[in-house]
């Protein structure tokens, strides 16, 4: 089983990797490895996981794994909203489609880290989007009364990887103003498993490509 080690921002992407992600990989002859960021360590050795507060702390973590000569590919799962500004090509980054911003970013992180088995992926525009797929997914799993009409007009976004990184509007912030008592570790993983990947991929294109890549390892 060919192994492939995913460098995630928090426990939701990691058990999103253990629980859908890996299962259909498998099918492909491959094994799929969640390492959540590092953001923190003491002299204790103690360790802090979860959330970006420095490019600097994502190099040393892709660097670390790829040590690991036994994994064919080291990728990523991180939001590209409110990535640290000292991220590769953001002082480059200038208008264009999200499409065409992630790949710039995508890019210029594949160029600074310079390593062959390295495949950056960057979700737009964060995890939650993946569950504008299908609002009635997290409205069951929350057991609330709220329609999907009730989150606003999401009809001019071609795709939930199109809802924006504005401070009031980016896919979480939505989420969290019409349901309360969202939680993304808990719901969002229950909520994806229920909308399922054939759904995702469809709507989702960015998230799609990066999966085919790695099939065809």
């Amino acid at each position: 089983m060919k192994r492939i080690l995913i460098l995630c921002e928090g426990q939701t992407e990691e058990t999103f990797v253990t629980r859908v992600l890996d299962p259909h990989l498998k099918r492909f002859q491959k094994t799929a490895i969640p390492k959540v960021l590092v953001t923190k360590k003491v002299k204790t050795g103690l360790e802090f996981h979860g959330g970006i507060t420095s490019y600097a702390h994502i190099r040393r973590d892709v660097q670390n794994l790829l040590q690991d000569s036994n994994a064919i590919c080291i990728t990523t799962m991180l939001d590209y909203y409110r990535l640290p500004a000292d991220f590769p090509g953001k002082d480059t980054l200038h208008g264009g489609t999200p499409y065409e911003r992630v790949a710039h970013l995508e890019q210029a992180f594949s160029a600074n880290i310079g390593a062959r088995r390295f495949l950056p992926y960057l979700m737009l525009h964060e995890f939650e989007a993946l569950l504008f797929v299908d609002l009635n997914a997290v409205i069951e799993v929350l057991n609330s009364p709220i329609t999907p009409d009730q989150f606003g007009d999401l009809r001019h976004f071609s795709s939930p990887e199109e809802i924006n990184e504005g401070q009031r509007t980016h896919p979480a912030a939505r989420l969290q103003q019409y349901l309360r008592g969202y939680r993304k570790p808990l719901h969002g993983p229950l909520a994806v498993e229920r909308i399922g990947l054939p759904r995702l991929r469809q709507q989702c294109r960015h998230f799609d490509e990066w999966l085919k890549r790695l099939e065809a390892l």
